[in-house]
């Protein structure tokens, strides 16, 4: 049976479970991820290539035209002087954010989830978001800047959450390194100093703040399996 592209009529399956309808509007290759990609808002078609680099124009145009479709995003064309198109997610849109966030932390669970692998800015943002430790975080009250090459961020840390803006970095703490090397520190537990050493981060601001930081956002432990009883 050929999948029928998001917005369809048709359906991939013969199921009411609203699980099966859900991989009918984001099933398809790269479709959730590019809701992942506008979680921090709108973006160009091109600033869409750059964060999915494996994706090809074409399928980026079909998937895009099948979440706008779904109703997952729209497009506008932002004011001048910019006056370029852009793709955003709609306020139904957003609240998907809570089943990808609980999905990527059940995945992370597994042997096979290798964190040293290549992400995008928007990517490593919402890992934050998704891992955050609200006990480890207990009493913080803080603002860290995140430059990745053209790309800026703002996180706002408080006993409850880490809220993320697309925004100029600045804050207590501004890191300037790339989303691989930014995972590096905080999943692959390399010192600060080895990585500023390396050249591959470099650091402004509260450096003790710093160092709580990347402590943050601890993975969820791998599951296994147990032994098969001998017979």
């Amino acid at each position: 049976m050929t999948k029928p592209r998001n917005g369809s009529n048709k359906r991939w399956y013969d199921d009411a479970c609203g699980t099966a309808f859900a991989m009918e509007l984001v099933g398809e290759r790269w479709s959730l991820l590019i809701v992942r990609e506008l979680m921090f808002g709108p973006r160009r078609f091109g600033e869409l290539r750059a964060g999915l680099p494996g994706i090809s124009a074409n399928v980026l145009t079909q998937r895009l035209e099948g979440l706008e479709a779904a109703a997952i995003l729209h497009r506008r064309k932002l004011p001048p002087p910019a006056s370029v198109q852009v793709y955003e997610l709609t306020p139904w849109g957003y609240e998907s954010e809570t089943a990808i966030k609980e999905l990527g932390r059940w995945a992370t669970r597994s042997p096979g989830h290798d964190p040293s692998l290549p992400l995008s800015a928007a990517s490593i943002m919402l890992s934050f978001r998704t891992m955050y430790d609200r006990d480890r975080a207990r009493g913080i009250d803080a603002a860290i800047g995140f430059r990745f090459g053209d790309e800026g961020f703002v996180g706002t840390l408080d006993d409850a959450e880490i809220a993320v803006r697309r925004a100029e970095p600045a804050g207590d703490v501004v890191f300037d390194t790339s989303p691989t090397g930014m995972a590096a520190v905080v999943y692959g537990h390399v010192p600060l100093a080895v990585a500023e050493a390396e050249g591959f981060l470099t650091l402004a601001g509260d450096r003790a703040l710093a160092e709580r930081f990347v402590t943050l956002f601890p993975l969820p432990p791998k599951f296994s399996v147990a032994p098969r009883a001998a017979v």
